[in-house]
Formats: C-alpha cells, structure tokens, sequence
C-alpha cells in the first residue's frame, strides 16, 4: 500500500480544479449504470470521453498544467449500484501525485463500518476528503444518525464536499428515477456546520434553485465554502457572481465538474464574466489550496 503524500508544485499549477469525477477502473466497472450514464451524458450534452479513469485524468491535468481533486461516490445504498473502489483510486492518485489530490467516497448509510473505512482512507491511504451526494446516496445531512460520521471527519481534519442543487443525474427519466432533489438543499448543511464548526464543508456547485440560501451559509459560517462546478460561468445566478467578486471572493473555489464539463469550457465561458483581478487567483488556486492546506498561502 502506498499512502499519498502530495507532490503538486503549487506555484508552478496555473489552477486547481476542485470538483472531477472517476467514472470507471481499471476492471471496466462504471460509477454509474448504463441508463444513469446515459441520462448524464444527455444532460450534459458533451463530446468527450464521459467514463475516465484515474490515469487519464492525470494525464489531462497534466497536459493542461493543472492539478485537481478527485473522487468517485459510493452510492450503494441510494442507487443499488456497486460503488468503484475509493482505496483503488487513493492508491492510484499517489502514482500521480505531482497533479492529482484523492478523495474518498462513504455510503453514510452504513453507519459504523462508513465511519471505520473514512477513518481508514485518511489514515492508510492518505486521502485529504470526502465527496457525498445527498441526492444519489438518499440521506439527508442534518439527520443525527449521521452526526458520528461529520464528528469523525472534523476529528481527522478532512475536507467534507456536499452536492448541493440540481442533479444532472437522473434528469429526463421518469420520476428521476426516484433521487429526490430535496436532500440536495444546502439548507440542510447548516446544522452541518453549527454543530462541526472545525469540519471544513465545500458546497458544490452552484446551488440552483437556492443559491440566495447557499450565499447566506457561506456568508455566516467561516468553515463553508462554494465550489462553482457543474455550471457554464456563462449561467451563474448574477447574485453569485456579485458575491464571487466581492464579499465571498476567498470562499469560492474553482471546479468543473469533468467530465461532464471540461476545464476548457469553464474557462473559455468565464472569459465573459466580469471578474475583478484580484478575485482570480483567489478563483483559481489560492483559496483551494487554503482549503486543502497546501503551500504556503495565509
């Protein structure tokens, strides 16, 4: 086993993507399955390889001199799906570890034995957080049930990484096929956070429909922050990109969420927005690293 320890050259990365997604390893198994997969792509409308493995997104960060955090979601319970294995993709991530940062994946549906593989993750395999989905995994953040859970992450110093808002997953199909949206609302990490105040929560993706309450949380709680994956710069709520320039330009945090969204069209789109110079290097790297605890930045 080998523990991943970073290599990333912080000052020579043009930025750091906080939010992509391993879609497949190395057996052929896939994250999601087919008519989910499908759904996604049309969604999303892409024209790229929709299923990278942990080797080709190094390779494509790599190329674009960027580093950039990785997971998969362990959503077995939620979806009746085998998850892909967080282990593998830590292990992985440590043979790319000049331009790839790993993320673990627990299904909090399995209470005592989710808790003991996170600790798990970060001990053994050195992992620096963890992705959840609400809506795929069907659970409710705030429920106490899941307290031990964030306390345990809080303990260990971790990232906890929250969808939050719409869901292309599932979209198009009948009843969505059944991933219910509300447990996507960020008003339910509020509690997250009042109660876990060391617990570093990222709230991912523009939260539409509730970003007013998702600006509100990142306003209020110094240890919540908003990843802007998931969305084209070009659609932003206006309030958001208010917020971004101004009052939360060290809270938000650079993502695109590949390979539904490529790193190219997210910055090729946010060519368009007015954003301040001083905002973008807060943007792009500097408070991702800040997050992660990476460099030397204050």
């Amino acid at each position: 086993m080998t523990v991943y320890t970073s290599r990333i050259d912080t000052d020579a990365i043009t930025a750091l993507d906080f939010h992509t997604h391993v879609e497949a390893d190395h057996h052929g198994h896939l994250s999601l399955d087919q008519e989910l997969m499908d759904a996604s792509a049309a969604y999303f409308r892409g024209d790229h390889p929709r299923t990278p493995t942990v080797d080709d997104l190094a390779a494509y960060y790599r190329e674009r001199n960027m580093a950039a955090v990785i997971f998969t979601i362990d959503a077995g319970t939620g979806l009746g799906h085998p998850p892909l294995s967080s282990e593998e993709i830590a292990e992985q991530a440590a043979a790319h570890a000049d331009v790839l940062i790993p993320f673990g994946s627990v299904d909090p549906h399995r209470g005592a034995d989710a808790i003991a593989q996170a600790r798990r993750l970060v001990e053994d395999y050195g992992v620096k957080g963890f992705k959840f989905h609400p809506g795929l995994q069907a659970f409710a953040p705030d429920d106490p049930a899941f307290s031990g859970l964030w306390s345990t992450l809080e303990e260990l110093g971790v990232v906890a990484l929250f969808h939050t808002g719409q869901t292309g997953i599932g979209a198009g199909l009948p009843g969505g096929r059944g991933i219910k949206l509300r447990y996507c609302d960020p008003a339910l990490l509020d509690d997250v956070a009042a109660d876990h105040p060391e617990l570093t929560i990222v709230m991912a993706h523009p939260a539409v429909p509730w970003v007013d309450t998702q600006i509100s949380i990142a306003t209020h709680k110094a240890n919540v922050y908003i990843d802007l994956s998931g969305w084209s710069p070009k659609y932003f709520p206006q309030q958001l990109v208010r917020q971004l320039n101004g009052p939360l330009r060290h809270k938000v945090l650079f993502g695109s969420d590949f390979p539904v969204i490529t790193p190219d069209r997210w910055f090729g789109d946010l060519a368009a927005l007015e954003i301040k110079d001083a905002a973008k290097p807060l943007l792009l790297k500097e408070n991702a690293l800040r997050v992660l605890g990476l460099g030397d930045v204050r």
